[in-house]
C-alpha cells in the first residue's frame, strides 16, 4: 500500500485505521438515541441503572460529541488527499460532484432510516467548501476552525438539559407518520451539524496539507502531545454532563447550559486527539481486518444504520421500547464486529463497499479507474 504523498493513487495508512475504529464510536454514539422515552442530556434515559450509569458516564467522556468530529476532520483530511496531483480546478469540480451526491445519499438516509444523518451534512459541507479545501490559505482555513469552534460551542448550550425522546420518530408505531417526522428531523439536524463539523472539516485539511497522517512516524512526537491534549481535555470537559446524565449530578440551569457548552466543545478537542492516537496506532500496527472496514467506512455507517433500524424504531420490530443502555451498546458493539466481518470478505475478495462504489460511479460518471482518488468517507 503507497503512502507516497502527491499522488493521486496515495493511501495512507492512518486514515483508513481511523476510519475503521471510528466506526466502533460512531455506533455507539448512535444506538442510544433509538432508544424510546429518553428524557435526559444527549438523549439518555433517565433513572439508568448502576451499569447503565457507568457505560453512559464512559461514553460521554470519550464517545458521544466526540465520534463526529474526528468523522468530520477525517473527511476534510480526505478531501484534501483526493485533490492531490490534479489540476485545482477539476479537483474542486470533482470534490462537489461528490458533495452534490452526497447530499443525495444523506437525504435517503435520513428520511428512510435514522434523521441524525451525518452525510448529507459532509456533502453540503464539500459543495459549499470544496474550492477553500483545495486552493484555500491556510489563514482561511485556520480561522473557519477558529469560528467552528465558536459555534459548535453556542450550539451546544441547550445538550446539556433534560429532553422528550431524542429523535421522535422512532416512537411512531405508523410508518406514513414516522416518515415525515424523519424528513422534518433530517433538514434540523443537517443544519445542526454543518454548523458544528465545519471547524473540524477545515482543521482536517489543514492536517492533510502537512501531511500528518500520511507520514505519522515524522510526526510522532506532535501526535503524542496532541493525543494526550485531545483526550484530556475531552474527558474533563465532558465530566459536568457525564454526572449529570448519570444522575449523580443535578445541576440548576445555569451550570447545565454551561456543561453543554464544554462537552461540545470539548468534543473538538477530543476529535483531534483520537486522530492523533490513531495515527501513532498507525505506526506500530494496522491491522487488515481494521483498513479493510476503514476502506469501506460509508457502506459500513449506512449498515449501522440498516441493523439498528430493522431491530429497534417503534415502526419495525421496536426493541427500543426494551433495551437498557448497556444492552444498546452490546448490539452496537455486535454491528461494527458484523461490519468488519463483512468488509473483510468484500477485502479478499478485492470488492470495494457497494456504498463507495455508488458514490464513485455517480461521481465520476463511470466505473473508477485505478488513477482516482481514495474515497473521502
Amino acid at each position: 500500500m503507497s503512502t507516497v504523498a502527491g499522488t493521486p493513487t496515495a493511501r495512507a495508512v492512518a486514515p483508513d485505521l481511523a476510519r475503521g475504529a471510528m466506526l466502533l464510536m460512531i455506533a455507539l454514539a448512535n444506538v442510544h438515541l433509538y432508544l424510546y422515552g429518553s428524557a435526559g442530556p444527549r438523549g439518555y434515559p433517565a433513572d439508568l441503572g448502576l451499569v447503565d450509569q457507568i457505560v453512559a458516564v464512559f461514553q460521554l467522556l470519550f464517545v458521544d460529541g466526540r465520534a463526529y468530529p474526528l468523522f468530520a476532520m477525517l473527511v476534510g483530511y480526505g478531501a484534501v488527499q483526493s485533490a492531490r496531483g490534479r489540476e485545482p480546478g477539476r479537483a474542486v469540480g470533482i470534490l462537489r460532484r461528490r458533495g452534490a451526491w452526497m447530499i443525495a445519499i444523506g437525504a435517503s438516509h435520513g428520511v428512510l432510516l435514522f434523521s441524525a444523518d451525518i452525510v448529507g451534512a459532509y456533502g453540503l459541507l464539500l459543495l459549499l467548501f470544496a474550492g477553500v479545501l483545495v486552493r484555500g490559505s491556510e489563514r482561511t482555513l485556520r480561522v473557519i476552525a477558529l469560528a467552528g469552534l465558536l459555534v459548535t460551542g453556542a450550539v451546544g448550550v441547550t445538550s446539556g438539559l433534560p429532553s422528550g425522546p431524542a429523535w421522535p420518530s422512532m416512537t411512531v408505531a405508523e410508518p406514513a407518520t414516522a416518515f415525515l417526522l424523519r424528513l422534518a428531523e433530517w433538514l434540523g439536524s443537517t443544519v445542526v451539524s454543518v454548523l458544528t463539523t465545519v471547524g473540524m472539516l477545515a482543521l482536517g485539511a489543514l492536517a492533510a496539507r502537512r501531511g500528518v497522517l500520511d507520514e505519522p512516524g515524522r510526526y510522532r512526537p506532535l501526535l503524542l502531545r496532541t493525543a494526550v491534549a485531545g483526550i484530556s481535555v475531552a474527558a474533563v470537559t465532558g465530566l459536568p454532563l457525564a454526572l449529570a446524565a448519570a444522575g449523580w449530578w443535578q445541576p440548576a440551569i445555569g451550570p447545565a447550559l454551561l456543561s453543554g457548552v464544554l462537552h461540545q466543545a470539548g468534543g473538538l478537542a477530543g476529535g483531534v486527539g483520537f486522530g492523533a492516537l490513531f495515527g501513532l496506532l498507525a505506526t506500530r500496527a494496522a491491522p487488515q481486518v481494521l483498513l479493510a472496514t476503514g476502506r469501506r467506512s460509508l457502506s459500513n455507517y449506512l449498515g449501522q444504520s440498516a441493523v439498528f433500524c430493522a431491530l429497534l424504531p417503534a415502526w419495525s420490530l421496536g426493541l427500543g421500547a426494551d433495551l437498557t443502555v448497556w444492552q444498546a451498546s452490546l448490539l452496537g458493539v455486535a454491528t461494527w464486529l458484523l461490519g468488519i466481518a463483512v468488509s473483510a470478505i468484500l477485502d479478499q475478495a478485492g470488492r470495494r463497499g457497494p456504498a463507495e462504489v455508488v458514490l464513485r460511479r455517480l461521481t465520476h460518471g463511470r466505473r473508477p479507474a485505478r488513477t482516482d482518488p481514495p474515497h473521502i468517507i
